[in-house]
């Protein structure tokens, strides 16, 4: 009995001189810990607020298009394939390729170049390559359409077995 009192004397002490002799360590890695805390809600917050805004301009420009103001609605996509948002980005380049509303050829391979550098899932990834593969091979691009299948058949990917059968077109 005697010996456990000692034991948690000497473990109190012992946590006692720990605490005194290193306080300002202590100190700082408690700020360090709550600063990074506060920044990654700061962070989170922003990346929340940044999505509902984009989320907003989504529909904003299916407005737009609805109204026949194709003007606006165009600018607003732009600006949303821009963004970079992982989601948004790309539905907003296959509302402008399945709507028609952009006739620059350049202007749309830009488009995928940008929706192409977002980081997403190989699948992600995949369907947009095919994507722009159908696009090129419509606008009679055929080497570069049929390069982007068939990395897509190389890769083993799911759409292997749609790249394939249009190939052999």
């Amino acid at each position: 009995m005697e010996q456990n009192i000692e034991n948690k004397i000497d473990y109190k002490s012992r946590l006692y001189n720990l605490y005194r002799f290193n306080k300002k360590k202590i100190y700082i890695f408690v700020f360090i810990l709550i600063s990074i805390l506060i920044a990654s809600i700061f962070l989170k917050y922003n990346s929340n607020k940044k999505d509902i805004l984009i989320s907003e301009n989504y529909i904003k420009a299916g407005v737009f298009l609805s109204l026949d103001k194709k003007e606006e609605a165009i600018k607003i996509y732009e600006e949303i394939i821009f963004s970079k948002n992982e989601f948004y980005s790309i539905l907003a380049l296959n509302t402008l390729l399945d709507k028609n509303l952009i006739s620059q050829n350049n202007k749309i391979l830009d488009y995928f170049s940008a929706v192409e550098k977002i980081q997403k899932s190989s699948e992600q990834n995949d369907i947009i390559k095919f994507k722009k593969a159908l696009f090129l091979l419509e606008q009679s691009n055929f080497e570069e359409g049929n390069n982007l299948l068939q990395n897509l058949v190389d890769k083993n990917s799911k759409l292997k077995s749609l790249a394939e059968e249009i190939l052999s077109k």
